[in-house]
């Protein structure tokens, strides 16, 4: 800094090694600010960020005395990726006497529809509309948080500690993310049939469901909102500003890599488990991010505009970290699909 210059401000991220941290970290770091991530292993914070100013620590999440320290006498923004129980929140409120706004990362998985079902259920949920931020949510849990009927539960406790304790306080609660760094992208659905050549893509349900996407760099850019905006507590959802179908996602992909395959959109009719997709709700999940807007938050770019970093990342790493996946068993049934393709032939 040049003298007489003010002293960057500071933001604390933790987490700040995974696909939203590092999004968050890259924004700030390229907009002046003096960032601090956390992480379990330096190698997983990108070199890119180091080059920007981007300092590491080996801080546990639920290590209170290593957190005091790195917080030190003064945080303007603190962000925290990894805040899954309501004693997460607890510890995070010791903390919090010199930061400036906390940033709490959640997810619509806590929104309930008016049968009880949420995202994490064996029947998905059926929402009337676009989800806006006072929409019902799961009932607050401590169950095990690891599980997909004990996430959502989790994180409503978590929210509801940070949100009741009067510190100024966000939450965002953030759709299917994406972005380089994934712990699970995906996208590999469509990537992996690209990279093996495979001459049709089917699609259940005529490719018509919708499941909101969020770009990780999208989300960033609201923190980054937040942090500029006045301190407050508040609730945002985070997602794209379009809502692309389960066969535009199809295509983008496809169009990504310059490959060309033919479209088989499925009928219910259609064998059970065929074209399945991560995006095929029905009816679809849409959140609602007027709240966002009003406060002053512009997303980078459309699903189409922000999806291609993820996809070049993608070829980057080895098969294995997808195909390992237990949540892409059952996508890549490739004799199931010939089968049908033989017996419906294009006329």
């Amino acid at each position: 800094m040049s003298p007489g210059s003010q002293t960057a401000r500071r933001a604390v991220i933790l987490g700040g090694t995974g696909m939203l941290g590092r999004a968050a970290a890259e924004r700030l770091a390229r907009a002046g600010w003096s960032v601090d991530v956390t992480g379990r292993t330096r190698g997983n914070l990108p070199p890119a960020l180091a080059d920007l100013g981007v300092r590491f620590h080996p801080v546990e999440r639920r290590d209170g005395e290593a957190l005091a320290a790195l917080l030190g006498s003064g945080t303007d923004l603190l962000v925290d990726a990894l805040a899954y129980t309501a004693a997460d929140a607890r510890l995070l409120l010791l903390l919090l006497g010199d930061v400036g706004t906390t940033v709490m990362l959640s997810s619509k998985a806590v929104y309930v529809d008016a049968a009880g079902r949420h995202v994490n259920t064996a029947e998905g949920p059926s929402f009337d509309g676009p989800i806006s931020e006072d929409h019902p949510t799961l009932a607050p849990g401590d169950m095990p948080h690891d599980s997909p009927e004990g996430y959502g539960p989790n994180k409503v406790a978590a929210e509801h500690v940070l949100l009741d304790a009067g510190t100024p306080a966000t939450v965002i609660r953030a759709s299917k993310v994406h972005g380089p760094g994934a712990t699970r992208l995906r996208e590999w659905v469509f990537a992996r049939r690209v990279l093996d050549r495979r001459p049709a893509v089917l699609l259940a349900g005529g490719g018509t469901g919708i499941d909101h996407p969020t770009a990780a760099v999208n989300t960033a850019a609201l923190i980054h909102c937040v942090a500029d905006a006045p301190p407050g507590t508040r609730i945002l959802n985070s997602a794209d500003p379009d809502v692309p179908t389960g066969a535009q996602i199809a295509r983008i992909v496809a169009g990504h890599f310059g490959h060309e395959w033919r479209e088989v959109l499925l009928a219910d009719d259609a064998p059970a488990g065929l074209g399945d997709h991560p995006w095929d709700a029905r009816p679809g999940i849409v959140l609602d991010t007027a709240a966002a807007s009003a406060l002053g938050y512009t997303p980078v770019g459309t699903y189409a505009q922000t999806i291609a970093p993820s996809l070049d990342w993608l070829t980057t790493q080895p098969r294995s970290r997808f195909d390992a996946d237990p949540y892409f068993e059952g996508f890549f049934d490739y004799a199931a699909e010939d089968r049908y393709l033989r017996a419906h032939p294009v006329s």
